[in-house]
C-alpha cells in the first residue's frame, strides 16, 4: 500500500470517528431535548422577513457562527459532524485537497445579522472544525432584515416564540384562554399542533354539520383534547422525569408515541394512556392517579370515578373452548361498557392459516354485536404470551381462556405458558375454565400487597356492579386470620361495600376452594404469584392448586 493509500484510509477512519460523535450529539440531544440540528435559512429567512442583500465580497468568518445551511441542514450537526454515510466520499476528497494545500478553500454564505448560513460548502465547514480550525474564508453575502439575528438571540429561540406569536394570533387562542403556556422547546413543534387543530375541527364539523371558526375549533381542542392529556402529565409530575421540557412537548410526545403505538396494536388508545406510560404506576391498578397511602390498606376507591376496566384484551385461539374467554370478556364488557380488544394469532400467513383467520373475525363480530359490545380483532404472527403481555399494557384487564393450567410436575410448571402470562403480565388476568355471569365474587386475602390490589378490585366490583362479595382468610400458623379480615372489613366499610368474612383452615387452595363452593361464588378474586417463577415452581403455590382445580373463573390481580 503506498503512501496515498495510507492517507486516504486514515481520512476515511476520521469521516467513521466524525460520524459516531454526530451520533452521540444526536443521541444528547435527544435526552436533554435540545436540538443539534443545523437551522433551516428557507425557515429562518420566512422569519425574519429579509428586505434586501448585499454582497460583501471574500472575509474571514468564525465558524462557531455558521449556524445553519441553504437546503443541507439535515445532513450534518449544529457542531456541522457529518449524519450521513453518503457523504463519505465527498468528505474524505475535501479533507485529502485541505491536507494538501493547507486549508480548505472558501464558501459562499448567507449573513443574517452575527450568523450565517451555508450556501455552497457544508462538507468543507465540516472538515475545517474537524482540522481545528477557528475561521474561514467565505464569499458573504448580507442579508438585511427587520428581525435581526445577534449573538445575544439564539435562532432557535427566535423562531420558537417567533413561531408562537403566528400561531397564537392564527388560534386566538390567547383572547379565548386567556394564560394559557403552550410554549415549547424545538422548532417546528406549533405545526404540528395546527395539524391537530385542523384534525379537530374537521371532526367536529362531521359531527355538527357546520364547519366552526379556526378560533372556536381552536378553543374545543384545547378544553377537550389539551388540557386531559396535561392534567395527567402534571398529576403524575412528568417534568421532573424530563427536566427542561415543557408541558407542551410532553403533550407532543405523548401524541406522536400515541400515533405509534396505534399503528402498532392496530387498535386506538387514547393520549391519557400513553402519558401514563411515561411514569412509574403510582397505584394498585395502574390506572388511577392518586398515589396510595402509607401502611397496609390499598388505594382509596371512588366509585363514581371512571370505569376500572374501559379496554379489556382477549386473546381468540378460535378452537370451540377457545370462544370461552370471549364470552366471558362480553359479560364483563357489557357491565363495564367496555371496548374489547381482541387478537387471534397464527402460525404463518399461508392460505389455509388466512381462511380460518377469516372464519375467526365472522365469529368475533357476531358475538360482539349480538351482545352490544364494541369489539376490534387484530390477527397477527407471534408468540402467545409474549403477545398478550406486550399489548395488555396499553389496556386495563386481559381475559384469557384456561385450557392448559399449570401441571403439578415442575417442568409443567416452568413450561406453563399461562403461568408465564400470570407472572409477566402488566394488568390483571382474568382466567377462564368456564364462562359464568359473574354474580357472586369470593375474594380470598392474606394482606399481601397483591391482595391488597385484589381488594380494591373487589370493593370496585361489589360497590360498582352491586355483586355480593364473600371475603376468605386462610388461617395459617404464625399467621393473624383476625387481624388480616378486620384491616378487609375496614377498607370495605370506607366505602360503604358490604360483604361476608370467613376465617377458615387448613391447606390454602383447598380451603379456598371448599370457601367458594359454600358461597357458591362465581368468580374468585386473589392476588398473584408472591416470588419469582423458579421459586415458586420449587416451594409449590396457591395461585398453580387454584389454575388446575378451580371451576370459576379466577381474577389474578399483580
Amino acid at each position: 500500500m503506498d503512501s496515498n493509500d495510507l492517507v486516504y484510509s486514515a481520512v476515511l477512519r476520521d469521516f467513521q470517528e466524525a460520524r459516531r460523535r454526530a451520533a452521540l450529539e444526536d443521541l444528547k440531544a435527544r435526552l436533554t431535548g435540545k436540538s443539534d440540528d443545523l437551522l433551516s435559512y428557507e425557515e429562518v429567512q420566512d422569519l425574519v422577513l429579509p428586505d434586501e442583500s448585499i454582497s460583501r465580497g471574500l472575509q474571514e468568518i468564525p465558524l462557531d457562527a455558521i449556524v445553519g445551511s441553504v437546503g443541507r441542514y439535515r445532513d450534518f450537526t449544529r457542531s456541522f459532524l457529518p449524519r450521513l454515510e453518503s457523504n463519505k466520499q465527498r468528505w474524505a476528497n475535501v479533507k485529502l485537497r485541505a491536507l494538501y494545500r493547507g486549508g480548505v478553500s472558501p464558501i459562499e454564505v448567507y449573513q443574517l445579522g452575527d450568523v450565517y448560513f451555508v450556501l455552497d460548502g457544508n462538507h468543507r465547514v465540516s472538515v475545517a472544525r474537524q482540522l481545528g480550525a477557528e475561521t474561514i474564508q467565505a464569499y458573504v453575502t448580507e442579508v438585511h432584515s427587520r428581525v435581526p439575528l445577534s449573538a445575544e438571540v439564539a435562532p432557535d429561540e427566535l423562531i420558537i416564540k417567533t413561531r408562537y406569536a403566528r400561531f397564537l394570533d392564527a388560534t386566538a387562542l390567547a383572547q379565548s384562554r386567556p394564560g394559557l403556556d403552550l410554549l415549547v422547546t424545538a422548532p417546528g413543534q406549533y405545526r404540528k399542533l395546527e395539524e391537530q387543530i385542523d384534525a379537530f375541527r374537521r371532526r367536529l364539523a362531521l359531527r355538527g354539520g357546520c364547519e366552526p371558526t379556526e378560533a372556536d375549533a381552536a378553543a374545543a381542542w384545547y378544553d377537550a383534547v389539551y388540557l386531559p392529556v396535561v392534567q395527567v402529565i402534571r398529576e403524575r409530575d412528568l417534568l421532573s422525569i424530563f427536566p427542561g421540557r415543557t408541558e407542551t412537548d410532553l403533550f407532543i410526545w405523548v401524541l406522536d408515541r400515541q400515533e405509534a403505538v396505534e399503528e402498532e396494536i392496530g387498535w386506538a388508545v387514547t393520549p391519557e394512556r400513553v402519558a401514563g406510560e411515561l411514569a412509574p404506576r403510582r397505584r394498585a391498578d395502574g390506572e388511577q392517579q392518586a398515589p396510595a397511602p402509607a401502611g397496609n390498606a390499598p388505594a382509596p376507591l371512588d366509585l363514581a370515578a371512571e370505569r376500572l376496566f374501559p379496554d379489556i384484551l382477549v386473546p381468540i385461539s378460535g378452537s370451540q373452548r377457545g370462544w370461552l374467554a370471549l364470552d366471558q370478556a362480553l359479560v364483563v364488557a357489557q357491565r363495564e361498557g367496555s371496548a374489547l380488544h381482541g387478537f387471534h394469532l397464527t402460525r404463518s400467513r399461508g392460505e389455509s392459516d388466512r381462511q380460518r383467520a377469516s372464519r375467526v373475525q365472522e365469529e368475533f363480530d357476531r358475538r360482539c354485536q349480538a351482545a352490544g359490545v364494541a369489539g376490534q380483532l387484530v390477527i397477527e404472527v407471534g408468540p402467545v404470551a409474549r403477545t398478550i403481555c406486550q399489548r395488555a399494557r396499553w389496556t386495563d384487564l386481559v381475559v384469557a381462556n384456561l385450557s392448559f393450567p399449570p401441571t403439578r410436575s415442575l417442568p409443567g410448571k416452568l413450561q406453563s405458558g399461562f403461568r408465564s402470562l400470570v407472572h409477566h403480565c402488566s394488568r390483571p388476568v382474568l382466567a377462564v375454565p368456564a364462562a359464568s355471569p359473574l354474580s357472586r365474587a369470593l375474594l380470598a386475602y392474606d394482606g399481601s400487597p397483591r391482595a391488597r390490589e385484589a381488594l380494591f378490585i373487589a370493593a370496585y366490583l361489589a360497590g360498582r356492579w352491586g355483586i355480593p362479595l364473600a371475603v376468605v382468610t386462610v388461617v395459617e400458623p404464625g399467621r393473624a386470620g383476625a387481624a388480616t379480615l378486620d384491616a378487609a372489613r375496614a377498607y370495605l366499610e370506607t366505602h360503604a361495600v358490604e360483604a361476608r368474612y370467613l376465617e377458615v383452615h387448613g391447606p390454602v387452595a383447598p380451603a379456598i376452594l371448599q370457601a367458594a363452593s359454600d358461597e357458591q361464588a362465581d368468580l374468585l378474586i386473589m392476588g398473584g404469584y408472591g416470588y419469582s417463577p423458579m421459586w415458586e415452581a420449587m416451594l409449590g403455590s396457591a395461585v398453580d392448586h387454584l389454575l388446575r382445580e378451580c371451576r370459576q373463573p379466577m381474577l389474578i390481580c399483580k
